[in-house]
């Protein structure tokens, strides 16, 4: 949301810090059941001072989606355009999407739960968001059916698999504990290819690509939020 006429460059700081705050309060809580003046008590100011910085509570749910879906989308697209193959590019989505699931935990919790409290063009902006990222991923798929890599299954079931591995790993996943995105995309994918029918011998060339990939290509990083903020503005 670009700063509002009139406002300082430490309108925009402050305004982020109460997005954090939301996101953590909206996650422990839920959207409905925080009020505004929990809001304000975590950060310091009376409703009248909040308002000023946020417009609404409603305004403070899309700030939270468009965290998430703003630079997954846009790191999404970049990476299925790559001249790779289809295994490659799932594999460097799957890590790409597990980096901000680690990255925003509390966001994803928001995301997964909260999303329906959106009402209107809002709503209907963020369901438009999801459907883009799955037919991404499910155009994929349907490529490495066609290539013969996976067997034929139909692409809408394969794509919910892909998500459903993937989208639930915010409810345990700890950012300091034993596993990082890069070993669980690995497992993941190791794990999907093989049910999908890829051959065996592919997953530890599509290991070799990747890293090679993040090596050479240090300008796509697999952070969906990496140079998101400078691109966003």
């Amino acid at each position: 949301m670009p700063r509002p006429p009139g406002h300082g460059p430490g309108f925009e700081v402050r305004r982020q810090k109460i997005i954090d705050v939301a996101a953590e309060l909206f996650a422990r809580q839920g959207y409905a059941a925080t009020s505004i003046n929990d809001l304000g008590r975590a950060v310091g100011l009376a409703k009248g001072a909040l308002y000023y910085y946020i417009g609404s509570k409603e305004n403070l749910l899309v700030e939270i989606q468009g965290r998430v879906m703003g630079p997954l989308l846009t790191r999404t697209r970049q990476i299925t355009e790559l001249d790779a193959d289809p295994l490659l590019r799932l594999r460097l989505l799957s890590e790409s999407l597990l980096t901000i699931i680690f990255r925003r935990l509390d966001h994803i919790w928001v995301y997964e739960h909260d999303y329906r409290s959106l009402s209107g063009p809002e709503l209907k902006t963020l369901l438009g968001q999801r459907s883009d990222f799955e037919q991404l991923i499910s155009d994929l798929l349907a490529e490495a059916v066609d290539q013969g890599t996976f067997r034929a299954l139909p692409p809408r079931l394969a794509t919910l698999q892909f998500l459903n591995l993937h989208n639930h790993t915010y409810q345990w996943v700890k950012p300091d504990g034993q596993w990082d995105a890069a070993f669980l995309a690995r497992e993941y994918c190791t794990t999907l290819f093989r049910g999908f029918g890829a051959p065996e011998h592919a997953l530890p060339k599509v290991e070799e690509q990747a890293e090679e990939f993040k090596r050479d290509r240090p300008e796509l990083p697999l952070d969906p939020e990496a140079e998101w903020g400078a691109a966003a503005g």
